[in-house]
């Protein structure tokens, strides 16, 4: 057996290299992570410490309408007197007035309802648009992604034509009679329910559709096989496989209608009680800014905390089952 010797070239290491070469390649290999985390130092970080610093301020007749109690301005002697006076009073008031609490139950409720709800339609869907033919698959989802073509606005003023009393859907059921007088849907939270499903279903529906998509049918056709029945054969195995999907559905859908505002302040009522009009009218009709700022810090809290919590979970899941 002949020795071929290898050319010297293909036998250097990374080691060998020049220092500069590779500082470049670590500093590549690195950029990729470096991006995400400055992204969310300047969007996410900065915003939420501000916003924090205002919720420790006092409400005054100025412009803005809060008196800053950190701050530069008198040197570091200043600014540590500031981290004395520091008061969580907003905090406080916060859990003293039910208003707040029962805008906060509320509002996980509604989103809690119109994500299952989106749930139930989007399923279908996307299984629907998973078994379709390759070809057909691009049609399909570009319909779902059309409505996000028009301003998201002007959606939620067509549901209005649509659902007050004489709009069209009660026009088209009196027409076949299928009611004898209007229905009143708008100022209700059924409107709510409707608007929210109907807004953030491709949320739900995009998700869902890659994880089906990636799903290996041949699974269920051996089920079948096997005696499995179809209904069986979903749920013990194309569900399980999709579970992926349904979470990050979920919260895509759950965390957004948690603060909606615009779909509560057009289609409910004056009486419709979520945290996204509390925080509207603390703002620019109360205009209290430290107490709406502590709201907003609050509900930040109550959806980052279960997702922090429900990822780390996942997390040690996937290590036990290594």
């Amino acid at each position: 057996m002949t020795n071929v010797a290898l050319p010297a070239a293909d036998t250097a290491t990374a080691a060998q290299k020049p220092l500069p070469a590779r500082l470049a390649a670590a500093f590549v290999s690195r950029l990729v992570i470096i991006v995400p985390y400055v992204w969310l130092l300047f969007f996410f970080l900065i915003p939420f410490l501000i916003v924090f610093k205002i919720s420790l301020s006092t409400t005054a007749i100025a412009m803005p309408p809060y008196a800053p109690v950190l701050g530069f301005g008198d040197g570091i002697s200043g600014f540590i007197d500031g981290l004395k006076q520091l008061s969580f009073d907003n905090y406080v008031w916060l859990t003293q007035d039910a208003l707040y609490f029962n805008a906060y139950i509320t509002s996980v409720i509604v989103a809690g309802i119109s994500t299952f709800l989106t749930l139930l339609i989007g399923y279908p869907i996307a299984y629907g648009m998973a078994r379709a033919p390759a070809s057909l698959r691009p049609t399909l989802l570009m319909m779902v992604i059309l409505p996000f073509w028009t301003s998201f606005l002007i959606r939620v003023y067509a549901w209005i034509g649509i659902l007050k009393p004489e709009g069209l859907l009660n026009q088209l059921l009196l027409g076949i009679g299928v009611i004898q007088e209007p229905l009143i849907i708008t100022n209700t939270y059924t409107a709510i329910f409707i608007g929210i499903v109907y807004s953030y279903l491709p949320f739900m529906v995009l998700p869902l559709y890659s994880s089906l998509e990636k799903m290996d049918h041949s699974l269920i056709e051996a089920a079948q096989d096997l005696g499995c029945q179809p209904i069986a054969a979903f749920w013990k195995i194309t569900f399980p496989l999709s579970i992926p999907g349904v979470v990050a559905g979920c919260l895509l859908v759950f965390i957004p209608a948690v603060g909606e505002f615009v779909i509560p302040d057009l289609l409910g009522s004056s009486r419709t009680l979520m945290i996204g009009k509390t925080l509207w009218t603390e703002f620019f009709t109360n205009r209290d800014w430290p107490v709406s700022s502590a709201v907003a810090i609050i509900l930040l809290l109550v959806l980052i905390v279960p997702i922090v919590f429900f990822q780390n979970a996942q997390a040690r899941a996937q290590e036990a089952g290594r």
